[in-house]
């Protein structure tokens, strides 16, 4: 199963839970379920997330000073080369890592553990990312659990039915396509409790056509959550290369800075 970040929404016993999740870290971690949920039903303002100048590393050479702003019914697009870089952004901007310099806010308040749970870290090598060799229904099961819902066969079924993909069930998840993949992985990560948005990272890294994945942020951006997709310049310029750069009115994009000096777009 893929390793999850210190901090993301756990799992509480639900009806059909498997007996191999009733795991003695599980039971005590859902002490703070509770809390989550209650604090998602109070919150009710829209979301307002904020990197200033966040770098990582001497000299920046893990992650430039980058910048990026993520609001609630938005999509937005930053740009993150290597291989290392999308992955320290999006554990910086979600409150699992901190920033050798700027800070991260939430609401105009500095609070990581508040970044944690808001903010569903997605598909994020060597972090979030689902083994390649595991079955496309053993992952939903998985993030069923995450999100304190029935995750036996008939719960998996019934979600799988629901994306379109009841007939890939078996299919390992390093041969599902992307537009899929990305489907499902934001989906089920925005069902963990007191999720407000999701981070996805290097969508990019699985071939295919660029806007297809970024039209699902976009389309679940319509609904509300907060999407941040970090990315390369390769991708970000066959999606915004069109007249009025991707969807108008659906999604304004931000693009992390390369380096000190360089502005935003």
């Amino acid at each position: 199963m893929a390793y999850r970040v210190p901090g993301d929404a756990v799992v509480s016993p639900a009806e059909g839970l498997p007996a191999r999740f009733r795991h003695p870290v599980v039971q005590t971690q859902l002490r703070n379920l509770e809390s989550m949920e209650r604090d998602a039903a109070e919150r009710g303002d829209p979301m307002r997330v904020r990197a200033d100048a966040v770098s990582k590393g001497p000299e920046g050479r893990a992650l430039p000073p980058s910048e990026v702003l993520l609001e609630s019914g938005r999509a937005v697009f930053a740009e993150a080369e290597t291989a290392q870089r999308p992955t320290v952004l999006g554990l910086v901007v979600t409150g699992h890592m901190r920033p050798d310099g700027g800070e991260v806010t939430i609401d105009g308040v500095a609070e990581a553990r508040r970044l944690r749970r808001a903010l569903a870290l997605v598909d994020a090598p060597d972090v979030s990312e689902p083994n390649g060799d595991v079955r496309l229904s053993a992952v939903v099961a998985e993030e069923l659990m995450f999100a304190g819902r029935p995750c036996g066969p008939r719960a998996v079924r019934r979600a799988l039915d629901r994306f379109g993909l009841a007939d890939r069930a078996r299919t390992p998840m390093a041969d599902l396509d992307p537009g899929p993949r990305v489907r499902v992985l934001c989906e089920l990560a925005l069902r963990r409790p007191g999720v407000e948005g999701i981070v996805l990272v290097s969508p990019d890294r699985h071939g295919g056509d660029p806007e297809e994945w970024w039209r699902i942020a976009c389309e679940i951006a319509g609904r509300g959550p907060g999407v941040l997709v970090i990315a390369g310049k390769a991708a970000r310029t066959a999606i915004f290369a069109g007249p009025g750069g991707g969807s108008p009115g659906e999604a304004t994009p931000s693009r992390a800075v390369a380096g000190a000096g360089e502005g935003r777009s």
